[in-house]
């Protein structure tokens, strides 16, 4: 029986190295964003509100990026009744809406990235270029 797992952890400096390439991304498309990157755990690592992203969008960002976290994958692919559920259960923790996506290295969960403001397109681009500026696997 085995009694421990390693894990591995993304450090501030990723995390913040994370956002502001979202952030850079972002810039580019002319689409202000909310970003937050949170650990394997759901707890908030880094978060940005970029002038004139919308206020509750950073809400949606940071239960995003705790759901890829959580379910270790995209968000936005849940049936709807599983969907609405979660969101209920857990007070608007839990989000389907797209622009999540899960931070891994070599296949191993760090924690997620949530990003909103925009569609679920562009918030999707701009979470990928995070990844990217950190080396993450691509999603």
């Amino acid at each position: 029986m085995v009694m421990f797992r390693e894990t591995i952890s993304l450090t501030h400096d990723g995390a913040l190295k994370a956002v502001a390439a979202g952030a850079a991304r972002a810039v580019t498309m002319g689409v202000p964003q909310c970003l937050v990157v949170v650990d394997a755990s759901g707890e908030t690592l880094a978060s940005l509100r970029m002038d004139g992203a919308r206020f509750l969008s950073l809400r949606t960002a940071q239960a995003k990026a705790r759901t890829a976290a959580s379910i270790n994958a995209a968000t936005g692919g849940m049936a709807f009744e599983a969907a609405l559920s979660a969101g209920i259960a857990s007070q608007g923790a839990v989000t389907n809406l797209p622009g999540g996506l899960p931070i891994r290295f070599g296949g191993r969960l760090a924690g997620g990235i949530g990003v909103g403001s925009g569609t679920g397109e562009q918030d999707f681009d701009v979470a990928r270029a995070a990844l990217t500026a950190i080396g993450a696997d691509v999603v």
